[in-house]
C-alpha cells in the first residue's frame, strides 16, 4: 500500500517532466523530443517577474515567519501559567486551521479599511502579500519548533547561566544551535507554503504583483501551455536539490552536536 500510495503521489510528476520535452503544443500528444518550451519559458517576461515576485515574498515571509514563530513558541513552552495563555495559544495556531478564503477575505477587509482610516496601504501588492503570507506562516513555524523546545534539555542552560552567562549569550550560544534544525525545518516550510498560496494572495494582491500560482492558474485555465510543465519541472528539480541540501546540513548539524554532547558526558 505504500509502494502504490507514493507511485500515487509521484509518477505524475514524472509524466510532467517527461511532456516537458514534448515538441507538441498539445501537452497530452507526443511529437518528439525538444527542449524548445524551456527555451520559450525564459522568454516570457510575465511568468519571469511572477517567479522573481513569489522568490522575494516567500523569502521574506518565511524569514519573518520564523521571527515570530519562534518567539510564539517560546511563550507557548518556557513560560509559566499565565492569565490569557490559552487564548494565546488558540490564536496562534488558529491559522492552521482556518479556511485560507476567511482568512484571504479578512485580510482584505482590514487592509481596505486601514487604507481609508490612515492612508496606507495607499495600494495592495508585495507588502500586503509579505504581510498576509507571514500571518499563516507563523503559525506552522511556531508547532514545529515549540515541538523542539520540549525536547530540550534544560541542564544545558541552567549549567551555562551557572557559569556566569546571561540568559541572551545562552539562548545564541546554547539554544539557538540545539533548535537549529527545527528552525530551518520551519523556514523552509513556510518558504512553500509562501510560494505555493493562491487563495490569499489572489485576495490581498493588486494589480502591481502578481505572483507565480496566480500567473499559472490564470494560464491553465485558458488553456494547459507547455510552457507550464518546463516550469513545473524546473521548480521540481529546485525544491528537490534545496531539501537533498537541507536534509544534508541539518544531518551533519546534528551528529555534530551528538558527537559534542558524548565528548561532554565522557569529559
Amino acid at each position: 500500500m505504500l509502494i502504490l500510495g507514493l507511485l500515487f503521489l509521484y509518477l505524475p510528476m514524472l509524466v510532467l517532466v517527461f511532456y516537458s520535452f514534448n515538441s507538441s503544443r498539445l501537452v497530452t500528444v507526443w511529437a518528439g523530443f525538444s527542449g524548445r518550451w524551456y527555451i520559450e519559458l525564459f522568454r516570457d517576461q510575465q511568468i519571469l517577474n511572477a517567479v522573481w515576485t513569489s522568490l522575494r515574498i516567500a523569502f521574506f515571509s518565511a524569514s519573518m515567519a520564523v521571527c515570530l514563530g519562534t518567539l510564539a513558541a517560546f511563550v507557548m513552552v518556557r513560560f509559566g501559567r499565565f492569565r490569557g495563555k490559552t487564548a494565546l495559544s488558540s490564536m496562534v495556531t488558529a491559522p492552521l486551521v482556518m479556511p485560507e478564503v476567511i482568512t484571504g477575505l479578512s485580510l482584505l477587509l482590514l487592509f481596505v479599511h486601514m487604507a481609508q482610516l490612515i492612508g496606507w496601504p495607499a495600494d495592495r501588492g508585495m507588502a500586503t502579500i509579505w504581510i498576509a503570507h507571514t500571518t499563516f506562516c507563523s503559525a506552522y513555524v511556531a508547532v514545529v519548533v515549540s515541538s523542539r523546545l520540549r525536547e530540550v534539555d534544560l541542564s544545558l542552560e541552567e549549567a551555562a547561566m551557572d557559569l556566569g552567562a546571561p540568559p541572551v549569550k545562552t539562548f545564541f550560544q546554547i539554544t539557538l544551535p540545539v533548535i537549529a534544525p527545527a528552525l530551518a525545518a520551519g523556514w523552509l516550510l513556510a518558504f512553500t507554503l509562501s510560494l505555493d498560496d493562491l487563495v490569499i494572495a489572489s485576495f490581498v494582491s493588486g494589480p502591481g504583483a502578481t505572483t507565480l500560482p496566480m500567473v499559472v492558474f490564470s494560464s491553465v485555465r485558458l488553456g494547459v501551455s507547455p510552457k507550464i510543465n518546463a516550469l513545473a519541472t524546473l521548480i521540481i528539480l529546485t525544491v528537490s536539490l534545496a531539501t537533498f541540501l537541507a536534509w544534508y546540513f541539518m544531518r551533519r548539524s546534528e551528529a555534530k552536536r551528538r558527537i559534542a554532547m558524548r565528548m561532554q558526558q565522557e569529559g
